[in-house]
């Protein structure tokens, strides 16, 4: 389990189960941003995915939090049954809107990144909407890359990009 880290006035701790309902509306207003036609109703119910990505045995939950208020939040675990033990999948990554370009995204990003390698990960990966563009060009920052072996697919109504990183 992960620790409680500082970055500045932030605290980036694991994720309580009674949280989720925070989380999915934060998760809402992000996923809101990159859709122009408005956020499809893909009929999930966001709070209980949360709850059970926060439950999830296998996977990890972090979120930033200041002044009592989650203000980002990732989620990770690995991609899927015969995957390298050393790979972990960046399911969710969102920092809320109003919050953008203040380092949240970077401390959260940071904090992912050493429980991956306390955990003995050395390659992430992770799908992001085509339409993201302010997404796409976060993670090129934090060193993520096209990932060649997995080419873009379209998704029912839409095209995801996977991108990589390596550890040291």
């Amino acid at each position: 389990m992960i620790s409680d880290r500082v970055h500045g006035l932030r605290v980036i701790r694991t994720a309580l189960s009674a949280e989720a309902e925070k989380i999915a509306a934060l998760h809402h207003r992000a996923r809101s941003t990159y859709y122009p036609d408005g956020l499809p109703d893909d009929g999930m119910d966001w709070t209980a995915a949360w709850r059970s990505a926060v439950e999830r045995p296998d996977g990890q939950v972090l979120c930033a939090v200041e002044a009592g208020e989650i203000i980002g939040v990732a989620s990770f675990r690995p991609p899927a049954e015969g995957a390298p033990a050393e790979t972990v999948k960046l399911f969710q990554f969102h920092v809320d809107p109003g919050r953008w370009r203040a380092g949240i995204g970077t401390a959260l990003h940071a904090a992912c990144v050493e429980q991956w390698r306390a955990e003995g990960r050395r390659t992430a990966v992770l799908d992001v909407h085509v339409d993201n563009r302010r997404a796409q060009a976060f993670y090129a920052r934090q060193g993520w890359v096209p990932d060649p072996e997995q080419p873009p697919a379209e998704d029912d109504h839409h095209l995801y990009l996977r991108y990589a990183v390596h550890g040291e």
